[in-house]
């Protein structure tokens, strides 16, 4: 297939992931602030810190205050990762590539833009915001499970799955650099009786906090959820699984190069955290590193898949002055 298609379905997949992410991110930050008491140190601020883009916001908006918050993360368009600008993108993306994708794909993501775009102002209001975000959140679910069911598990597939879990890895080692800070020695008496909720709010945020139960089989504490979230080799969301997908996908792709060794050395890394022997200083730096790792895997994709047409396009253009 052509690199541009399988950038662009990577891209798909990636803003995609982006969109389901910012609407369960806000959905459960939104709840758990209605449970906790004012005095505790979680404000909307949390959900900018977690998507890196402190200075953005602060170009636009003096408070990070929920009103501020929700519309600079959903509906902004002049926010390029704002859900909206998210599905926006997804869309010009599988609009480009319709003939590698089931019809009812491109139907579903459409149906969400134009939803979306219909209903930008309805965040203003808690009530409609959270039928907005639910709304999303079954709509990224359902082009999933169509892809899943109907799609040939072929190269478009394995680009989509790519692009799905190297977004999914991203997400999850924010929500836990954040959360991380929950382990921190100077933390408030009222965040250390409110510890057992916060970290079930991180549960809730991956979509793992039945799994969790299921499998640790403890009451919810600190240590067990970081190692549950980086470590697991069956939950969707833990690191080491978005890599071992990952590693499936770029297998069964053509000309990988060098591609599965890297991401053979990025997995060693994450199986050697040890959440148990590491204080909250160390384990910020390691995340901070992981972030870093997933995006020299996303340049190293980049260079090996994609770049390929860009040169293409460049001698076309200078073809055509030469004419």
């Amino acid at each position: 297939m052509l690199s541009r298609s399988a950038e662009r379905l990577y891209w798909l997949a990636r803003y995609l992931e982006r969109t389901e992410n910012l609407a369960r991110l806000v959905s459960v930050h939104m709840n758990l602030l209605m449970d906790l008491p004012k005095g505790v140190e979680m404000g909307w601020q949390q959900l900018i810190h977690i998507n890196g883009c402190q200075e953005a916001f602060h170009e636009h908006y003096k408070l990070a205050q929920e009103r501020n918050v929700t519309r600079f993360l959903l509906t902004d368009p002049g926010h390029r990762n704002s859900l909206f600008s998210c599905l926006s993108l997804a869309r010009e993306n599988i609009r480009t590539t319709r003939e590698l994708l089931p019809d009812e794909a491109w139907e579903q993501v459409n149906e969400l833009y134009l939803y979306t775009k219909k209903h930008l102002d309805s965040v203003s209001s808690r009530r409609m915001r959270v039928l907005f975000l639910n709304e999303i959140l079954e709509g990224c679910q359902r082009f999933t499970g169509l892809l899943s069911g109907y799609m040939s598990h072929d190269h478009p597939y394995h680009f989509i799955l790519l692009g799905r879990n190297i977004e999914r890895a991203d997400m999850t080692s924010r929500i836990l650099d954040l959360s991380s800070l929950l382990l921190s020695e100077s933390r408030s008496n009222e965040m250390r009786q409110y510890e057992s909720l916060l970290w079930m709010n991180v549960l809730q945020s991956l979509n793992a906090l039945l799994m969790y139960r299921r499998h640790v089989r403890s009451r919810i504490k600190g240590d067990d959820v970081l190692n549950y979230l980086i470590l697991d080799s069956a939950l969707p969301r833990s690191i080491n699984c978005c890599l071992y997908e990952m590693a499936d996908a770029i297998g069964k792709l053509p000309n990988h190069d060098k591609l599965p060794e890297d991401v053979a050395d990025l997995k060693d890394f994450v199986l050697s955290i040890d959440t148990r022997q590491t204080t909250q200083l160390q384990l910020r730096n390691i995340l901070d590193q992981l972030q870093t790792k997933l995006a020299f895997l996303h340049e190293r994709i980049a260079n090996n898949w994609f770049l390929a047409h860009s040169v293409d396009d460049a001698v076309i253009q200078q073809e055509q002055k030469a004419n």
